[in-house]
């Protein structure tokens, strides 16, 4: 009785009237920008590969390139975030990855990525180099040294293992408390 969290499968189940409340409250404007995400999740002082992927989140969560997220793409980012199918979140997680936008992600790329999820999370269960090698060594079929988004998506569905480590690694669950509760301050009130 004493949690105050609703369940993650039931934010969605609020109305849009109320979620355009919360959206309005952390962004007047109705539109957030990149510093202003920094702020409501509170990540400013980042280290720079964790900058680098919070500015990522941003591009791919900003789907019309404007430089905002409006309240449809932040509708639409806690949707894919809860509720996408996993060929959806494949799609985004590739898109974060592909950081110089080429249509592949290579090593290096990946690497960046994990090494910034860590120093946000705080979670270094697994050595992001490990990570690298095992999604390379068993999707990299062709030894390339760099994975298509086909190859991508068809490669983590085919092994569990890497599907798992993606799914813990890429766990959205504490920015999406923040975005939920809001950096409201604590009241009696719903």
């Amino acid at each position: 009785m004493g949690n105050n969290h609703a369940s993650l499968d039931d934010i969605l189940a609020e109305d849009m009237h109320h979620w355009y409340n919360k959206f309005m409250k952390e962004s007047p404007s109705g539109l957030i920008t990149l510093f202003e995400l920094k702020a409501i999740l509170g990540l400013q002082g980042m280290n720079e590969d964790a900058n680098s992927y919070v500015d990522q989140v941003f591009i791919t969560f900003d789907m019309d390139g404007d430089g905002y997220i409006d309240f449809v793409e932040y509708i639409a980012a806690i949707s894919l975030m809860l509720k996408g199918e996993i060929n959806q979140k494949l799609k985004w997680y590739f898109k974060l990855f592909d950081q110089d936008g080429n249509g592949k992600i290579d090593k290096d790329e990946l690497e960046t990525i994990f090494t910034a999820i860590q120093d946000i999370t705080r979670n270094y269960d697994v050595v992001p180099e490990e990570m690298v090698t095992l999604i390379f060594e068993k999707i990299d079929v062709n030894g390339e040294g760099e994975l298509t988004l086909e190859e991508f998506i068809e490669g983590a569905k085919g092994h569990p293992d890497i599907m798992e480590m993606l799914r813990k690694t890429m766990d959205l669950t504490s920015v999406l408390v923040i975005i939920v509760e809001g950096r409201q301050k604590p009241n009696n009130c719903k």
